[in-house]
């Protein structure tokens, strides 16, 4: 038995995923959506594990409570603080996060993309940043800048990264006058909310990569601003969405499932569904 918790979770395309990802590999899988709150979260895993349940992937806004509830935790969701996939060990919980491993999959392996030496801008530094910023650090970039609309968060997210030398912050109104970036991923939940994102068209260095963690009708805005100021490629977070899951089923199952396919039916499945 196994489970995706979030507040609002019934949109959640998880369940398609790793129920095709079970037929592909022919192992008996119960997936099943469950809606709870940060204040529900506790009680609702308590009971999951009541019944059985083996594991979990975690979404918005619960990835951060879900670190606060593992008896243990891997490298990567200590540093991100986050975590987005539970397993069951013993009596307790461990946690990883697969946020950051779909990310760097989608782009180098889907796109055939490079992100080593990339001059980065994330914006955003709410939990899936976390998760992405050291990935990105780990797979080569070059810096990363860190713009958030309430500064003090940024601030908090460089500090726990650590490199000075490689990661720095800016004032939101301000990135107009530090252009030149060849990688740009959009981490805020502006899209969800059809907030305008307000970016100057300074930001791009040639051949750039703008890259929404967001999909579907949540990362139109960004993209578009991304495509009108002449960026090489925009993408947005299907691919990640379907590289992570295939990560947290591997830890589950021991097995790794093909992705192609399941993203290829998504992408033609969404609104929206082009992709440069």
């Amino acid at each position: 038995m196994y489970a995706v918790f979030g507040h609002p979770v019934a949109h959640s395309l998880s369940p398609r995923i790793h129920a095709t990802f079970a037929r592909q590999l022919s192992i008996p899988l119960d997936y099943r959506p469950i809606e709870a709150t940060a204040e529900e979260f506790v009680g609702a895993l308590a009971d999951f594990a009541d019944r059985g349940g083996r594991g979990a992937n975690v979404t918005l806004p619960l990835k951060q409570n879900a670190a606060r509830l593992c008896l243990s935790i891997s490298e990567r969701a200590r540093r991100a603080d986050s975590v987005n996939t539970l397993v069951r060990r013993g009596e307790g919980w461990h946690g990883d996060s697969t946020d950051g491993t779909g990310l760097i999959r989608d782009i180098s392996g889907r796109h055939h993309l490079y992100v080593r030496g990339r001059r980065t801008l994330l914006l955003g530094a709410g939990g899936a940043a976390r998760a992405v910023a050291f990935a990105l650090l780990d797979a080569g970039i070059s810096d990363l800048t860190i713009a958030n609309r309430t500064p003090e968060h940024a601030d908090t997210l460089a500090d726990a990264i650590g490199q000075p030398e490689r990661v720095h912050t800016r004032y939101w109104n301000d990135l107009g006058n530090w252009g030149g970036f060849d990688l740009v991923i959009n981490a805020t939940s502006a899209g969800h909310s059809n907030a305008p994102l307000n970016l100057p068209s300074s930001l791009l260095a040639a051949r750039a990569i703008c890259y929404d963690l967001s999909y579907s009708t949540a990362s139109f805005g960004f993209l578009a601003w991304a495509r009108s100021i002449g960026a090489e490629h925009a993408l947005d977070g299907l691919g990640m969405l379907v590289e992570q899951a295939a990560e947290a089923f591997e830890i589950w199952h021991g097995q790794r499932p093909e992705t192609d396919a399941i993203y290829a039916e998504l992408r033609a499945y969404l609104p929206g569904n082009a992709e440069d």
